[in-house]
């Protein structure tokens, strides 16, 4: 528990220099940061555990012997009691007081409790989704969305200035392909003719070229040289280039729309490529770069122990780390940043490592301040996706799947009539399944993403989530006191006075309250390690504590209305914690299910 930790941090710090000055010993080497708290193995031997190992070296003591003085001085406190335990001071709070605290500062805070401001004044910008506009949006791209997005989220609850950009990846051969192929066998279709959301139209093109490329191998000069006119400015082929992006990314951009993704800056490859060329020139000029017999531009990467990378091509047109370049540039210029994070696949770490060191080269300082989070590949039980051989898991058909099995759900289990909009909490409960699933593994790790196991209302997902959020605010609401969350319900206790803290006796209800006390540390150590998982971890532990202590001891049917108003309130701020934790995993919250 922050709070009460810290109180105990001070205490303990004082008692250690109180313990220096007496032995003649230098303060100046004993520092607040040498203090470390532990969770203890079992509950019965405290809420706390402190190692004093690091410590042994300045008393010139066992560390045992310096546990045995520092309890000695600190005795039993107001705020619980100190006991030495081998090297260890093992700490038990005072728990009325603990409770009250935590629980008062929940209805307090409201949505804003377990915001930290460990960022704060920081400037940070988060690149994710980048989309190509050669096709539609795939699993993988769910993965690296919704990672975005999160840990947008958990920065600004740790006070950070967050700003969220894109960049379309609307320009280069892999987009010319998918025109090429629509030039040749299109014959004037379009979207609406076809019946075909506007993105999936313009992949199926894509798909089409790499089938039609194994029957006649000069497909890709072809889409070598739609590139060049492209880049000359040929009016043909802009026009069509117009068309076929804007079919794109708006069927991208409603896929966004259904998944809760939004971006407060989109970049777009084409309107910064050449603004990056220009940088590479100006480094070659500069001797920071090299050009090739054939004319292409090269740097050599020996100062980082890699090899060498070309820059340019020799026929002048760019690759992908030159926009990266270019767009680099220019997001520092609109919005100076501290940090810069790119939500990449792991498989991109060598471009960065290279894009971090020519940013650096070009005289760029802050470049050192860009971060790869680099996630791994995300695959169905059923192995790999391949986006040219039309293989990908399509984001729109799995979410309708997900959509589909949540709505059976609802059915079967009889609930049409108490959900109201069996198609609206379908959606909702899809989306919370996907995103939950996507961010339950360490963003680092590869994953397999199973449908049929994210949507179960059971077990560590997204959906039993929301239907533990849901059953407490059935709950609250038969009682009169709404359903938690900032402007609705009621704070005041069934009995006309004052909530009665101590009446929260049994084991569960401490550890509940000790599990909401920690929320503001997950919610942290999320934002410090750039990892969702940490809070979806949180928040099922938090659900499933709360699913055995509903089980085992009842609320709504406590014939005491003092216990019942403590368990109210205990409830309420389980609720809260939940509707704050599933904001930052952009899982919807729902109150009937």
């Amino acid at each position: 528990m922050t709070t009460m930790r810290e109180r105990w941090k001070t205490e303990i710090v004082h008692s250690l220099h109180a313990m220096a000055r007496d032995k003649g010993l230098s303060e100046v080497d004993l520092s607040a940061d040498m203090l470390a708290f532990e969770t203890p193995p079992r509950p019965d031997l405290g809420d706390l555990a402190v190692p004093l190992f690091p410590f042994a070296k300045l008393f010139r003591a066992a560390p045992a012997a310096i546990a045995v003085e520092v309890a000695a001085r600190l005795g039993d406190r107001e705020i619980g009691t100190c006991e030495a335990a081998g090297p260890y001071l093992n700490i038990r709070f005072a728990r009325s007081a603990v409770v009250q605290q935590v629980l008062e500062a929940v209805m307090h805070e409201g949505d804003g409790f377990g915001r930290t401001d460990e960022l704060s004044a920081q400037r940070i910008m988060i690149e994710f989704s980048c989309p190509n506009t050669n096709k539609p949006l795939h699993l993988g791209h769910l993965r690296n969305d919704i990672l975005g997005e999160s840990l947008s989220r958990i920065l600004a609850a740790n006070g950070a200035e967050v700003r969220k950009v894109n960049l379309i990846n609307d320009r280069g051969v892999h987009i010319c392909k998918s025109m090429l192929a629509y030039q040749r066998f299109g014959n004037g279709a379009t979207p609406e003719s076809e019946g075909i959301k506007s993105d999936h139209f313009v992949g199926a093109y894509y798909v089409r070229f790499n089938q039609w490329v194994k029957d006649d191998p000069s497909a890709e000069n072809q889409a070598r040289e739609m590139l060049q006119k492209w880049e000359a400015g040929d009016t043909e082929v802009m026009a069509l280039w117009q068309q076929m992006n804007r079919w794109a990314i708006d069927g991208i951009s409603e896929t966004y729309r259904r998944t809760g993704i939004s971006f407060d800056e989109i970049y777009y490859e084409s309107k910064t490529y050449l603004s990056g060329r220009d940088e590479v020139l100006r480094g070659l000029q500069e001797g920071v770069f090299y050009r090739e017999d054939d004319g292409s531009v090269w740097v050599d990467l020996e100062e980082i122990n890699l090899d060498k990378k070309v820059l340019l091509r020799g026929d002048g047109t760019s690759l992908y780390l030159t926009q990266d370049i270019g767009t680099a540039i220019a997001r520092h210029g609109d919005w100076p940043f501290d940090r810069l994070i790119y939500v990449v696949a792991s498989e991109q770490r060598y471009h960065f490592a290279v894009l971090f060191h020519v940013l650096q080269k070009l005289g760029m300082e802050w470049g050192k301040d860009l971060f790869h989070l680099a996630y791994g590949m995300v695959n169905l039980p059923d192995g790999k996706m391949k986006s040219r051989e039309g293989t990908v898991v399509d984001a729109d058909e799995l979410i309708a799947g997900l959509e589909r099995m949540a709505a059976e759900e609802i059915r079967a289990k009889g609930r049409e009539e108490e959900v109201g909009d069996v198609n609206q909490t379908a959606g909702d409960v899809a989306l919370g399944a996907l995103h939950y699933y996507l961010l339950q593994v360490n963003p680092i790790k590869d994953m397999v993403f199973d449908p049929r196991e994210s949507i179960s209302f059971n077990g560590n997902t997204g959906p039993y989530l929301q239907y533990t959020g849901a059953r407490i605010s059935t709950m609250l609401r038969k009682l009169g006191q709404g359903s938690s969350g900032s402007g609705s319900g009621s704070d005041r206790p069934e009995s006309g006075g004052t909530v009665d803290y101590a009446l929260l006796r049994e084991d569960l209800e401490w550890e509940l309250v000790k599990q909401i006390a920690t929320f503001s540390d997950a919610v942290r150590t999320a934002g410090r390690q750039y990892s969702p998982s940490v809070l979806t971890g949180y928040l099922y532990e938090l659900a499933k504590t709360f699913s055995r202590y509903y089980h085992d001891h009842p609320i709504a049917v406590e014939k005491d209305a003092a216990v019942r108003s403590a368990r109210v309130a205990l409830s309420r701020a389980v609720v809260q914690v939940l509707r704050n934790g599933c904001e930052l995993i952009a899982v919807p919250f729902l109150h009937v299910m």
